[in-house]
């Protein structure tokens, strides 16, 4: 059984802890609040249990990621061991090149360090380890457990070997790797932000309402979800931080929109603070 580390136990970390768990792999999943590790811990297990309910996964499986996963605040004790280890925390290119250095030093020298950044650089980030051919960025999609593509990026210095093992890990999970040269955005962030973009535009113009944007969308272009829904479930601030991202790197077609700013700014982040571009505490 090989072992995985997750860095992060926010939305996305914990989908990717519940996907390698259930896929046989030992897990560690990190976070330096304990709160946060404790809220992940108890969901997870929510998660495994509803899914034997729906049929997803049988009795036996539940109970061997049940047995497979393991919450640590010390990033040490998480990461020395394991094989690769997935960054998922906050889209700061500051905080991930902390956390790499320390995880240059902790894990072993043939284990692969992963980012799951939706659209920064891993040529950056494995520029400040010793290990640069063995840093990609290995992009999730939420709900981790639902969504099939997971885009591998490699950076300049990414060896072929790193590359091919992240898509055998990929396909190991019962998913589908795209692999992408890194430019900022990689492919689904670029093309879904300019979409989300465009979205709030219209919704500040009065072009329609939120509901009706997301129903031409969905009925029209026969998208699953409507843009303003995606970002409310993605969280309004992290998608600002990607647009600032993409316009500091990308230029004036990705300004992000202002009324997605004045959102941020009120708390209005999406499902996870109760409203954003819809009120989910009324429903």
């Amino acid at each position: 059984m090989k072992q995985v580390t997750v860095v992060g136990a926010g939305v996305m970390g914990k989908g990717i802890a519940y996907a390698f768990a259930t896929a046989g792999y030992r897990v560690y999943l990190n976070d330096l609040n304990e709160e946060v590790l404790g809220k992940a811990k108890k969901e997870i297990h929510a998660l495994l249990n509803n899914s034997v309910k729906r049929g997803f996964l049988e009795e036996q499986q539940c109970k061997a990621a049940e047995r497979n996963l393991y919450f640590e605040s010390d990033l040490s004790t998480a990461a020395k061991e394991s094989d690769l280890v997935i960054e998922a925390v906050l889209e700061r290119m500051d905080l991930k090149i902390k956390i790499f250095k320390q995880l240059d030093e902790i894990c072993k020298p043939e284990a692969i360090l992963a980012t799951n950044t939706s659209t920064m650089s891993p040529t950056e980030i494995g520029a400040q380890t010793s290990r640069s051919h063995k840093v990609v960025a290995m992009h999730f999609f939420n709900p981790v457990h639902k969504m099939k593509l997971v885009e591998v990026i490699r950076g300049l210095e990414t060896s072929d070997d790193t590359v091919n093992l992240i898509k055998e890990y990929t396909e190991s999970l019962g998913k589908t790797a795209v692999e992408v040269n890194e430019f900022p955005g990689f492919v689904t962030s670029r093309m879904n932000c300019l979409i989300g973009n465009e979205a709030m535009n219209m919704l500040m113009e009065g072009v329609a309402t939120a509901k009706d944007i997301d129903q031409a969308m969905k009925l029209g272009l026969n998208h699953p979800m409507g843009p303003l829904e995606l970002a409310d479930l993605v969280g309004l601030d992290t998608r600002l931080r990607n647009m600032e991202y993409l316009y500091a790197t990308l230029g004036e077609k990705y300004r992000p929109c202002p009324l997605l700013t004045k959102y941020v700014k009120a708390g209005r982040l999406g499902k996870k603070s109760g409203k954003g571009f819809y009120d989910y505490e009324t429903k």
